[in-house]
């Protein structure tokens, strides 16, 4: 641990964070985005970008709302992810304006006044009363455009032109790269995800139930359910096969032979999106978990700047083939296997996305900062990023394999059901599946590892 996190811990912050490397590189961060409006505004013909947060949502028929989630084009200014009805400002040539909205209000907390490291990159106007936010903008609002989620028409406070395509397709391409605030932002995210990965290991191990598995990790990272980046995916036994396992049993099995967990955190709006799989024994399972921890690996040795992710993961499906091979899962040539679908029964997910404000982080799909686009390959209908890579982009590479009954199913009858041994399948059911996922930086001439790195220092 470096000298600024342990000053850090020491003084009772997040230990995660190293509030100096965001200080110093949030400048130029600023500079960055503001190079990019430049040119989305150029192109739109528009003279002020007005981004707008986002506002609170009532549930249907009740008087309490939604958990709040910020707009991410806001967020890619400024780290306010809990702060509804406020207003960016973006003129080119300007210091960007901050509308903070303070309600006064008994029922709720309002928010502290902003401050920090990154409040003297803006104009920072508080207002209290809904009312006086449209003075703060802009008079001539055909001269604006707004970037947000509107659901009332006053949250566009006479903005015609809303989330105008030239905008957010020039917006949404430039994003896919990362700048060294948000880099170290995502750092800390991987830290601060890696506590709680480990916090929810030792549990698994102490015979936890999923659902005490998933409270330990929300204290490990200090968040609560409606600040974690996604919904934790904690997986025990069968569990581990249905990939986006949405529930968490209060009582543990009476025999735990298997355990993943797919969990994040987010660090200023920035997440991390990191799953491990955990043998409860030495046995054949966790073989297969060592085995696709070195697949994985193999494929990270592959990412460099100029890669075609497509390309990328239809090697995987290769790789794929000869484990299942190896495993005694199947039988039969690589191409076979991947010709009559039984990699993509046992593999049937993309082998990653781009990753930042969003999980799925926009963009996976552009050919350029027009709109063209790029298309999933044919049989590879889940596959999140089709982009060849670049530096400082961020994505997750997260091979799997798993025993997902509906999709074994539907190979009977086919030249694909003679392939897979049924015997062998039938032993890897009780373990459901195995997935391993990382969050990389792409660099020229390889990767910088977030996640190993985040391990190896906890």
């Amino acid at each position: 641990m470096d000298d600024s996190l342990k000053t850090a811990r020491n003084a009772g912050a997040e230990p995660w964070i190293n509030e100096a490397a965001l200080a110093s590189t949030y400048g130029d961060h600023i500079a960055s985005i503001a190079a990019r409006h430049d040119q989305a505004l150029e192109r739109a013909g528009a003279s002020h970008a007005v981004v707008f947060s986002g506002a609170a949502k009532l549930k249907f028929l009740d008087d309490n709302d939604y958990a709040f989630q910020a707009n991410p084009h806001f967020v890619g200014w400024l780290p306010l992810t809990q702060h509804p009805s406020c207003y960016l400002v973006y003129t080119p040539g300007e210091k960007p304006v901050l509308v903070f909205y303070q309600e006064k209000d008994y029922w709720h907390a309002p928010p502290s006044p902003p401050e920090g490291y990154w409040t003297d990159a803006f104009d920072v106007r508080i207002v209290h009363e809904a009312d006086a936010i449209a003075a703060e903008l802009p008079a001539k609002r055909e001269q604006c455009v707004l970037i947000g989620d509107v659901t009332d028409p006053a949250q566009a406070m006479g903005i015609e032109r809303v989330n105008p395509s030239s905008i957010l397709n020039a917006l949404h391409y430039a994003r896919g790269q990362k700048t060294p605030y948000e880099l170290e932002c995502m750092r800390a995210a991987s830290r601060r995800a890696v506590a709680g990965h480990r916090a929810a290991e030792q549990a698994f191990r102490g015979g936890a139930s999923e659902f005490d598995i998933h409270l330990d990790y929300c204290r490990a990272v200090s968040h609560t359910e409606n600040e974690l980046p996604y919904g934790n995916i904690i997986a025990l036994n069968e569990h581990a096969a249905i990939l986006h396992y949405q529930h968490q049993s209060r009582t543990p099995p009476e025999v735990a032979r298997s355990f993943l967990i797919d969990a994040g955190a987010s660090v200023n709006g920035y997440a991390a999106d990191i799953t491990r799989t955990h043998a409860a024994r030495d046995d054949a399972f966790n073989h297969l978990v060592e085995r696709m921890d070195e697949l994985q690996r193999a494929i990270i040795g592959e990412v460099r700047a100029g890669v075609d992710y497509t390309a990328l993961h239809i090697a995987t499906h290769t790789r794929i083939a000869t484990l299942l091979k190896e495993l005694d899962l199947a039988h039969g040539s690589d191409e076979a296997l991947i010709t009559e679908g039984v990699t993509a029964a046992f593999f049937p997910h993309g082998l990653g996305h781009l990753l930042g404000i969003q999980v799925h982080d926009v963009g996976g799909f552009m050919a350029d900062d027009t709109g063209n686009t790029i298309d999933r390959p044919p049989g590879h209908p889940f596959l999140r990023l089709t982009r060849t890579l670049e530096p400082d982009q961020v994505l997750t590479i997260e091979p799997g394999l798993y025993c997902i009954d509906q999709l074994l199913e539907g190979l009977r009858g086919t030249p694909g059901e003679k392939l897979v041994n049924a015997d062998t399948v039938k032993r890897l059911r009780p373990y459901g599946g195995v997935r391993i996922e990382d969050n990389v930086r792409v660099l020229e001439d390889g990767t910088e590892n977030f996640t190993r790195d985040a391990f190896a220092a906890a």
